[in-house]
């Protein structure tokens, strides 16, 4: 069945989608779940928008992808396992991953828990990294497994899901998205705008207040 070309960045993966087929969801899905930087996600939701042109089955596209990102991050976590930090640094620039975008990742794993395992597929940043500090973290591989088994099902499941659904209204909706988008930009760009402005404000009254309260500073 033919369809309309996908929009946007989608375009860029419809060769590769189309010439590769279920090979390239679960090669680029692999890929990008421990550590190299391809577009899994992206191609993953091309795949689903395919399937809902009725070029592509789905639920063939839901089991590959749900395979290829538990083995993703399997191959990550036997990576930081046995490899340990110095490895993963050693090697890690090849594919940009530096020691900096490292450290804030595992801070934000040290800081939540077992539990980021599963929503971590739904962050950008440590969808790549996730079985990587887990196993440098020594977390027991068993329960990485379920936590990651769990997270896989949900991201796939839901981005599957979407991008069946959108089927051929998929370029209705990605210029509405785009439309509206800069708009959406702006109003982050104002709020983070306020919020700079209220910790500036909040600074200036404790400084005040601090030297009403010990006026003897000002004239040291």
């Amino acid at each position: 069945m033919s369809s309309a070309p996908l929009p946007g960045i989608f375009a860029s993966l419809e060769p590769v989608l189309q010439h590769y087929g279920y090979w390239a969801v679960g090669g680029l899905i692999l890929l990008e779940d421990f550590g190299v930087p391809v577009p899994g996600e992206t191609m993953l939701i091309a795949a689903a928008l395919y399937a809902g042109h009725g070029n592509m089955n789905i639920v063939a596209v839901g089991l590959i992808a749900v395979t290829a990102a538990i083995a993703g991050d399997n191959i990550g976590f036997t990576i930081g396992h046995f490899g340990g930090r110095q490895l993963v640094e050693r090697w890690g620039r090849y594919v940009f991953l530096t020691s900096k975008r490292l450290d804030r990742a595992q801070a934000f794993f040290d800081r939540r828990g077992a539990g980021i395992v599963t929503v971590a597929r739904f962050i950008e940043g440590l969808r790549q990294l996730n079985g990587i500090i887990a196993g440098i973290s020594g977390m027991h591989w068993r329960r990485f497994l379920a936590f990651n088994a769990l997270g896989a099902a949900l991201w796939v499941g839901l981005w599957a899901t979407l991008g069946y659904l959108a089927g051929d209204h998929i370029t209705t909706i990605y210029h509405q998205v785009t439309k509206y988008s800069l708009y959406a930009l702006i109003a982050l760009g104002v709020a983070i705008l306020v919020l700079i402005a209220r910790h500036l404000f909040r600074l200036r009254r404790e400084r005040a207040r601090a030297t009403a309260a010990n006026p003897s500073r000002t004239k040291s």
